[in-house]
C-alpha cells in the first residue's frame, strides 16, 4: 500500500477544535518517541534550504556571469530555470512518494540540493553551472511539493502551526542568503565560488535528520504491509483535474508567485528610477522580503483556525493594491511604506501552502494537490517577470507595468476567495472518506 496512507506517530489531540479538513484521515500508529522532534528539525532545515540556491546566486550574478563568460541569452536562461524546474520536477513527486514514501523522497531531495551546491562552484563553463543548478532545483522542487504532505501526515491536528514554522524558515533562508552572501564572500577572500559554496554546508546539514526519519518510515511501511487488514484501503487519491478548488489553488499559486518574482526582480529598479539610491533600494527589497519571516508564522496559524480563509486572501491582495498604487503616484516619498505593504502582500505564499493542507482530507490527496497546484502554478508564473520587463522597455517607464501588476491582483483575490472555501477536493470529486 502507498506509504502516504500510513500514520506513524502517536499524536496527542490538540485542546482546541480542529477543522474537519485538518483531521487525520486514519488512526495514528505508534512510533518512536524521538521521531516527532527529529521531524520538526528536519522540516525547519529543509525549509531553510528551499531558496538560498536561488537568492545567493542573485546576489553574485554579475560576478558569476563574468567568471564563466556567460552570454546575455544564457544568463537570461539561468534566471528562468527555477520556475521551470519547480514545474517540471514537481510533477514527479506524487509517483516518487507512492513508490518510496515522502520522507525518503525529501531526504533524496535534500541530498540533491547539497550535491548541486557542492558541484556548482567548481564548474568552469555555463553548461556545467546550469546542470549543477538544475540538480539543486530538482531537489528543491520535490521538497516544495512534499513538505505539505509531511505536515499533513505526521501533524494533521497542527497543519497551521507546522506550515507556519516551515514557511517562516523558508522566508528566513531566502532573506539570509540574499543579505549575507556578498558580505560572506568578501570576508572569505572575494571569490564568488567560495561565496556560493558556503550554502552547501547548510544543505548537507539538512540531509542528516532525514536519514533516520526515512529509515523509520520504511520500517513502518514494511510493518503495515504485514497487517493489511488494520489499515485503510490504498487508493491513488482523487482525480485532481475534476476539482474546481484544485484549479483555483493552482491559479492562485501562480499569480502569487508571479507577484513575488516581479517584486524580487524589479522592485529595486522601480525605486532607483524614482531617484532612490542603489544601496537604499537594496535595503527596501530586504525589508519587503523580511516581512515574510514573522507573517509566515502568523498567517498559517490564523488560517488553520478558520473554516473559510477567503478573507485572508482578500486582505493580502488589498495590501498589494495599495502598495502598487503608492509606487505609481509617490514611489520615492512613500518608499518605506510601499515596501512594507508589498511585503505583507507577498505573504500569500504561506497562505496557499496552508490551503493545500486544508483542502484535502488524506495524505494521498495532499500530495496530488500539492504537486498539481505548485507545478501548474509555477508554469503560470514564468511569463510574468518577462512581460513586466518588456512593458518597461517598451513604455520607457513604470506607469504601464505597475498598472498591470496591480491588475493581476484582482483575479488573484477572486481565486483566493474561491480556494479558501470550506470544502475538500475529495468532496468535489465524489470520493467517500
Amino acid at each position: 500500500m502507498p506509504d502516504e496512507e500510513i500514520q506513524t506517530i502517536d499524536r496527542p489531540q490538540a485542546a482546541r477544535t480542529v477543522p474537519a479538513q485538518a483531521r487525520p484521515a486514519a488512526p495514528a500508529r505508534p512510533g518512536p518517541t524521538w521521531l516527532g522532534p527529529v521531524l520538526i528539525v528536519g522540516i525547519v532545515l529543509a525549509a531553510l534550504n528551499l531558496r538560498p540556491a536561488i537568492t545567493s546566486l542573485g546576489a553574485l550574478f554579475e560576478e558569476v556571469r563574468t567568471g564563466l563568460g556567460m552570454s546575455g541569452t544564457v544568463a537570461g536562461l539561468i534566471t528562468s530555470v527555477p520556475a521551470l524546474c519547480f514545474a517540471v520536477f514537481g510533477v514527479t513527486a506524487p509517483r516518487l512518494s507512492r513508490r518510496f514514501g515522502p520522507a525518503a523522497v525529501v531526504c533524496a531531495g535534500m541530498a540533491a540540493v547539497a550535491a548541486g551546491l557542492l558541484i556548482r562552484p567548481f564548474t568552469h563553463n555555463a553548461a556545467g553551472f546550469l546542470a549543477a543548478s538544475a540538480l539543486s532545483l530538482a531537489g528543491i522542487a520535490l521538497t516544495n511539493v512534499l513538505l505539505p504532505v509531511i505536515v499533513k501526515r505526521w501533524f494533521p491536528d497542527r497543519v497551521g502551526t507546522m506550515t507556519g514554522l516551515y514557511s517562516m524558515a523558508l522566508a528566513l533562508g531566502t532573506s539570509l542568503a540574499a543579505a549575507a552572501t556578498v558580505p560572506m564572500t568578501s570576508a572569505l577572500g572575494g571569490s564568488w565560488r567560495t561565496g556560493l559554496l558556503v550554502w552547501a554546508v547548510l544543505a548537507v546539514a539538512a540531509v542528516l535528520p532525514w536519514l533516520p526519519v526515512a529509515a523509520a518510515a520504511r520500517r513502518e511501511k514494511r510493518a503495515a504491509a504485514r497487517e493489511p487488514a488494520a489499515h485503510v484501503r490504498a487508493d491513488a487519491g482523487p482525480k485532481i483535474v475534476r476539482s474546481r478548488t484544485a484549479w483555483a489553488l493552482a491559479c492562485y499559486f501562480g499569480l502569487q508567485a508571479t507577484g513575488a518574482y516581479i517584486t524580487m526582480g524589479w522592485l529595486p529598479q522601480i525605486f532607483r528610477d524614482a531617484g532612490v539610491s542603489a544601496s537604499t533600494a537594496g535595503v527596501l527589497l530586504a525589508v519587503t522580503m523580511v516581512m515574510g519571516v514573522p507573517l509566515a508564522f502568523v498567517i498559517p496559524n490564523l488560517a488553520g483556525r478558520m473554516k473559510n480563509q477567503g478573507a485572508i486572501a482578500a486582505a493580502l491582495g488589498v495590501f498589494g493594491l495599495v502598495g502598487y498604487t503608492g509606487l505609481h503616484f509617490a514611489p520615492a516619498a512613500g518608499a518605506w511604506a510601499w515596501a512594507l505593504l508589498l511585503g505583507v502582500s507577498n505573504c500569500a505564499f504561506p497562505l496557499v501552502i496552508t490551503l493545500i493542507g486544508l483542502r484535502a482530507k488524506s495524505p494521498a490527496g495532499v500530495v496530488k494537490l500539492s504537486a498539481f497546484a505548485q507545478s501548474a502554478g509555477y508554469l503560470v508564473s514564468i511569463p510574468g517577470p518577462l512581460l513586466i520587463g518588456a512593458l518597461y522597455q517598451h513604455s520607457g517607464g513604470w506607469d504601464l507595468p505597475l498598472t498591470v501588476m496591480a491588475g493581476l491582483l484582482i483575479p488573484q483575490i477572486a481565486l483566493g476567495v474561491l480556494a479558501g472555501r470550506d470544502r475538500t477536493i475529495e468532496d468535489e470529486c465524489g470520493m467517500r472518506d
